[in-house]
């Protein structure tokens, strides 16, 4: 089993004890999104987890927790998003600066095959000009030359829910990158040469669009675990992603509405307010990311066996 933690959420950024506590508890429970009745316990336990692929604006309060992580035997890697944008569409991330700086610390402490970086998505308009993105690019991927192996992009999809978030942010107008050719071509050949300098391999992410230079590239990649860990896992689709997505099979454990930095294109936060709430809602010591575990069959609640060293 592989865990996705996660594409509904920054479980690194904020929720990182609440991760940690459920490790050492050796479950956790998380609840269909799309049927709040049907629960599911995952085991958090090493020998069934495969490798865990966290995903993260700001991993520094998980950091610190990667000794107990290696101590149990987990294998992990980081998918990890830097853009530059401006405040007015990405709130409360942390500043670019800073956020380089992290990555290169992560990267210093795990390798530079276990960092990748996430142009993502790619969001065009009179904020975000064609020759804005190229300059954000070349400047973080010159700053992370030596740091990562992999880059990867894709281009922002324009579901009811993001457009009502774009459309609060004022003065804003977006434009559809993947359905202007001439600048799609012009961005990812500029993207793909500098991806090149900078020694990087760049992939787009769950896109049908075709360009030339970049790669259809799978963000849980069963090729990049046996790279990284020796680990040689089934290359099954996950049916439970969209149809251009490549990924592999994986168990997301993250809650969609619980992300707080704010990203005004985010198709997992539908709305601010509800993020607060389920802030509210989470105690690090449930075995839910948010709400308590009242009601839940006992079966599921069963505490797990602490494993016996037999050498």
């Amino acid at each position: 089993m592989i865990i996705s933690a996660s594409r509904r959420t920054d479980i690194p950024a904020f929720y990182a004890e609440w991760f940690i506590r459920r490790v050492r508890a050796g479950f956790l429970l998380t609840r269909n999104p799309f049927n709040h009745n049907q629960i599911r316990r995952v085991s958090m336990l090493a020998q069934d987890v495969e490798a865990i692929v966290f995903w993260t604006r700001n991993p520094t309060n998980l950091m610190p927790y990667f000794s107990e992580l290696d101590e149990r035997g987990f294998n992990y890697y980081f998918q990890y998003t830097i853009t530059g944008y401006p405040r007015s569409i990405e709130r409360s991330v942390p500043n670019p600066y800073k956020a380089i700086d992290d990555f290169r610390k992560l990267s210093v402490q795990l390798g530079a095959g276990r960092v990748i970086w996430r142009y993502d998505p790619v969001l065009l308009s009179n904020l975000l000009p064609l020759e804005e993105h190229k300059r954000l690019f070349q400047k973080i991927a010159k700053n992370l030359a030596g740091y990562t192996r992999r880059v990867v992009v894709s281009f922002s999809d324009f579901y009811k829910k993001t457009e009502k978030n774009l459309r609060d942010v004022e003065g804003l107008i977006c434009s559809d990158i993947a359905t202007d050719r001439d600048s799609l071509q012009k961005l990812t050949d500029f993207m793909a040469k500098t991806a090149a300098q900078y020694g990087m391999e760049i992939f787009t992410c769950a896109e049908e669009v075709e360009v030339n230079g970049i790669g259809h590239g799978k963000c849980i990649d069963e090729r990049l675990i046996q790279e990284v860990f020796g680990l040689t896992l089934s290359g099954d689709k996950d049916k439970g992603q969209r149809e251009s997505c490549g990924c592999i099979k994986s168990v997301d454990v993250g809650v969609y509405n619980t992300c707080l930095h704010g990203c005004s294109y985010c198709y997992a936060t539908f709305s601010h307010e509800r993020v607060i709430s389920n802030k509210r809602n989470h105690d690090p010591d449930s075995p839910f990311l948010v709400g308590s575990a009242e009601g839940v069959d006992p079966d599921l609640l069963l505490a797990v066996k602490s494993q016996q060293s037999l050498f």
